[in-house]
């Protein structure tokens, strides 16, 4: 019977759960771990997900689940890493294309014994197999290292979890402390089911004897698929040490079967992203209204406010804060700098000390060094702002360098395309910009300018002077208002 991965009917609704450890045989110290290999079953359909996307590319914080299980398999140190892939074929392939990955397709979908069949004619029968699920996101990799401790040669490791409903778990079942075998959810009787310890699916085990025990599955159960889980019973009667380990935390072993489960892993990985943040000294006004995606590092006493998106890699200096309804993508942010309400921040550099917003847009390839302002509805792009500078209100600076202590006055625009082509504004130092001037490039302005509100500028700017463009005011005194016409008329 297919793992948690495939058939989760019990799951973790209030954060994860501690498990007391239960006995394990602990291998010889003399043995030695041989080389590893991970293969990662990633073959299944996910009918119930409702999706035209495979199960194993729909996202978790932001990136597909099969790329959190890579990630993980990444941190071990293995020889190899296969993916057995089917549904979805290419489109797995491509969204996760990496030279480290060896593919093995499973062109059907058999059970998970038969999915790993297809990867181990590639791996060497004096490796240790570590197999882990696409679908199952959140395990620890110290968990993973503790579990591939227990396997040897002569030795298998079954990573098990204790649930308080494991209704959809095949149980295991012990005698003397000693796993015998996995009974599944369908073939338990009513004491058995009683059980709360259930199988992860996840083990690891000596390729050799593993190839062994697949050969000699058999597809006669009521799915009439080749268990994976049947491997441990074979083990158990050729005197194989089957070495259990209890998980540390139930939602580490949780998997994927609709989008219910999905949410929900994606609040147990956002609930686990924002203890880690606090631990390392973040005040976080509401930790249950936080996003974390990715790679995010902290300095000291940095606020984050509620309903914050932070899209790794982030990082934030000493004393940053950020405030409310505030995205952060691919970002770094210097020490005491302030974000006010409802700013999109993405691939830019933030010195230290600005102020930004709210309502401000920073776009990619933006440099801001310290003690800049950007103010209400202000939007950068593709920009380079020196110390000091301010755009503070209803402006638009793109593909432009600035240098230190300019000041853009409100509804300012660098027009900086022409239908086709891109051109840079270049600005120096101590330039004040009146409001509502356009700025089309490709533009200098001299240090010290002065450009006078209203002005269209199309030619360069010498240093130090005044410098406008105004049509004559003219007032027309024949003009009379339209007015509405009668409906009627």
């Amino acid at each position: 019977m297919p793992p948690p991965a495939a058939q989760n009917a019990a799951r973790i609704r209030s954060g994860p759960e501690r498990c007391a450890k239960l006995p394990a045989l602990m291998p010889s110290p003399v043995e030695k771990v041989p080389p590893l290999s991970i293969v990662i079953l990633a073959a299944g359909q996910g009918k119930r997900m409702n999706s035209s996307l495979p199960k194993v590319l729909h996202p978790l914080a932001g990136q597909p689940l099969l790329a959190h299980v890579l990630e993980r398999a990444a941190t071990l140190q293995s020889a190899s890493i296969h993916v057995v892939y089917g549904h979805g074929g290419e489109q797995v392939r491509a969204a996760l294309a990496r030279d480290d990955i060896q593919w093995a397709l499973q062109a059907e979908q058999l059970g998970t014994g038969h999915a790993l069949q297809q990867a181990m004619p590639a791996i060497p029968d004096d490796h240790l197999v570590l197999v882990l699920y696409g679908d199952v996101p959140l395990i620890d990799p110290a968990t993973l290292r503790q579990l591939i401790a227990l396997a040897g040669p002569r030795a298998l490791a079954l990573l098990t979890v204790e649930l308080p409903d494991p209704t959809g778990y095949g149980r295991i079942i012990r005698e003397g402390g000693a796993v015998q075998r996995i009974v599944e959810q369908k073939d338990a009787s009513a004491e058995q089911l009683r059980i709360r310890e259930g199988n992860s699916g996840v083990l690891a085990a000596p390729a050799g004897l593993l190839k062994q025990w697949l050969a000699r599955l058999r597809a006669d159960n009521a799915q009439r698929e080749y268990y994976l889980t049947d491997v441990i019973a074979m083990a158990v009667s050729e005197q194989i040490r089957v070495s259990p380990l209890l998980a540390p935390t139930a939602a580490e072993v949780l998997g994927v079967n609709d989008k219910l489960q999905l949410a929900e892993l994606e609040g147990e990985y956002r609930r686990a992203r924002a203890r880690e943040l606090m631990k390392a000294g973040v005040t976080l006004i509401d930790p249950s209204r936080i996003d974390i995606r990715g790679a995010v590092t902290a300095g000291r006493d940095v606020t984050i406010d509620i309903n914050v998106v932070l899209e790794g890699p982030v990082h934030l200096g000493d004393g940053v804060r950020v405030g409310p309804n505030c995205v952060l993508s691919k970002v770094q942010v210097g020490a005491g700098t302030h974000f006010k309400p409802n700013c999109v921040i993405e691939q830019a550099t933030i010195g230290a000390r600005c102020e930004v917003g709210p309502f401000a847009r920073v776009r990619p390839g933006t440099v801001l060094a310290d003690e800049v302002h950007l103010g209400n509805f202000v939007e950068i792009k593709n920009s380079q702002i020196a110390g000091g500078s301010k755009v503070n209100h209803l402006s638009y600076v793109g593909d432009t360098t600035m240098g230190s202590r300019v000041n853009i006055g409100a509804g300012t625009i660098t027009c900086n395309y022409d239908g086709a082509n891109k051109f840079r504004t270049e600005i120096g130092n101590d330039v004040f910009i009146g409001s509502g001037a356009m700025l089309v490039a490709p533009l200098q302005i001299g240090t010290g300018a002065t450009i006078g509100a209203g002005s269209t500028i199309t030619l360069n700017v010498p240093g130090g002077k005044l410098t406008l463009e105004r049509g004559r005011q003219i007032t027309i005194d024949s003009w009379q208002r339209p007015t509405k016409r009668n409906k009627d008329q």
